[in-house]
């Protein structure tokens, strides 16, 4: 890695996760480098084989390369968010993945904001998706967050999207960042749950803008299988009884049509460590999410 002069940006960075998608990410660091805010920008590589690190460390000397010799999922973003608060040494933290970016400004608006607003740990960004710049159906559903909102830079929510999503850096790193257990999908609630348990406030902050153009690369039945597991095992660790029994029933049809053998014994076995470290979350985060579920 290179380490030179330039005048970084003092209060944020940028960490994007990557597995095995060079075109895709030399795309958006060329975007994440054109931004007026100049943060440092952090690769995190979950082992890719197609020749990512070393397309990182030719054509973008200056972003930070850290290569993880096994795919670490979703967890892969603590090993950025760590770096920052020991080296870059930025409060603030902002996610994307490798087939997104930040508009130009939206940096700098989120360390306005989180300085403001003390009591917020996350701001989610409005995402914009493809060349038409539609809105992403989950922008709209946050956007309706019937949650008490007062006096808040948006709407308040109960969850994140991963990778279009400003974190103060402490905030995140106090809660445990992302359980690699859980791998991908749906990866952002339990970490959503720790933080609003913790007091912590998250926001959707629509004048916040990350672009998203979806990778052709991906696996979207593998991620429904996912999604299902790890609703599942997002529920009995932290739900109470009656909501985790019926987590489970309204995973189930996904479950039958997506897992496998090895996924279905893969849940099976992880309820072990599941039901070994259930704790409950606190009433204020159950009447939240309950007062969420109520409007979808």
């Amino acid at each position: 890695m290179t380490m030179d002069a330039t005048p970084w940006h003092a209060g944020i960075s940028v960490v994007v996760l990557t597995y095995n998608r060079r075109d895709t990410l030399c795309r958006t660091l060329r975007h994440l480098q054109g931004l007026p805010e100049r943060p440092r920008i952090v690769v995190v590589d979950n082992g890719s084989t197609d020749g990512t690190v070393a397309m990182v460390r030719e054509v973008f000397p200056q972003v930070v390369c850290l290569r993880s010799d096994t795919n670490l999922g979703a967890a892969g973003r603590n090993l950025g968010a760590q770096w920052v608060a020991q080296v870059a040494g930025t409060p603030y933290v902002a996610f994307c993945d490798d087939d997104c970016w930040w508009q130009p400004g939206s940096l700098a608006r989120a360390c306005a904001l989180l300085d403001a607003y003390p009591a917020v740990a996350s701001l989610t960004a409005r995402i914009l998706v493809g060349a038409s710049g539609r809105e992403d159906p989950t922008s709209t559903l946050m956007s309706h967050s019937p949650l008490p909102s007062a006096g808040l830079p948006g709407r308040a929510i109960l969850g994140f999207m991963a990778g279009a999503t400003a974190f103060r850096v402490d905030a995140f790193l106090a809660a445990g960042g992302y359980d690699e257990r859980f791998f991908i999908g749906g990866e952002e609630t339990v970490l959503a749950w720790k933080l609003a348990a913790r007091g912590w406030l998250m926001v959707y902050a629509p004048e916040l803008v990350v672009h998203h153009h979806p990778s052709p690369l991906r696996d979207s039945r593998a991620r429904r299988a996912l999604l299902a597991r790890n609703a599942v095992w997002a529920a009995w660790l932290h739900l109470p009884a009656t909501m985790a029994i019926g987590d489970t029933v309204r995973a189930m049809p996904s479950l039958a049509m997506h897992l496998g053998v090895a996924g279905w014994r893969e849940l099976a076995q992880g309820m072990h460590w599941v039901l070994r470290e259930r704790a409950v979350v606190s009433d204020h985060v159950v009447a939240a999410l309950r007062l969420t579920r109520r409007q979808r």
